[in-house]
């Protein structure tokens, strides 16, 4: 069992470390409601931000986001469906995209609805991190049913990569200038 645990831990490991290079090490300040709301106007110029709370349309998708300052999290969230009917099939397939494809970005139910959600630490969160995961919790939301993907990155060939990457390659352009 040791050996085999290991074997995960070097596998999980690799990709994390060949994140690691001079695109991760660019000093930005701190993430916070103000910036995040202006990263977001960036994206959305029709977006609203009140109190601890920011909406915002991509692609006709909603998305909110909703920070907690004190505790330093954030949650940008999409909603999908009602979790009304959701068979173990299909749930099973959502736990097997959060292991593999969704990425940043999961399937989560909560208050009776399935969402697709990015958390994270609010303070060290980058701009482009930023920005990433909220088109990675559009791209999970909308290929709900379909491919279970953040988008992002894919294991194997296909076509489906630089289709689904367009998403979140369009809004880091749009965030470029912050």
């Amino acid at each position: 069992m040791r050996r085999f645990a290991f074997a995960l831990l070097l596998v999980f490991a690799a990709p994390v470390a060949a994140q690691e290079g001079p695109e991760f090490s660019v000093t930005e300040p701190p993430m916070t409601l103000e910036r995040m709301a202006r990263i977001a106007e960036a994206l959305d110029p029709e977006a609203r931000a009140q109190g601890n709370v920011i909406e915002l349309t991509i692609d006709d998708i909603p998305v909110l986001i909703v920070t907690d300052p004190l505790a330093d999290r954030m949650r940008a969230m999409v909603p999908i469906r009602s979790a009304d009917g959701l068979s173990n099939d299909e749930l099973m397939r959502l736990m097997q995209a959060n292991f593999d494809s969704a990425l940043d970005a999961r399937y989560a139910v909560a208050n009776g609805r399935l969402w697709s959600v990015f958390i994270h630490p609010l303070s060290p969160l980058k701009r482009d991190q930023f920005i990433s995961g909220i088109g990675q919790t559009i791209n999970v939301a909308t290929t709900y049913g379909s491919l279970y993907t953040g988008g992002a990155m894919q294991f194997g060939g296909g076509d489906s990569q630089p289709l689904q990457r367009q998403l979140i390659d369009r809004l880091l352009e749009k965030g470029e200038e912050i």
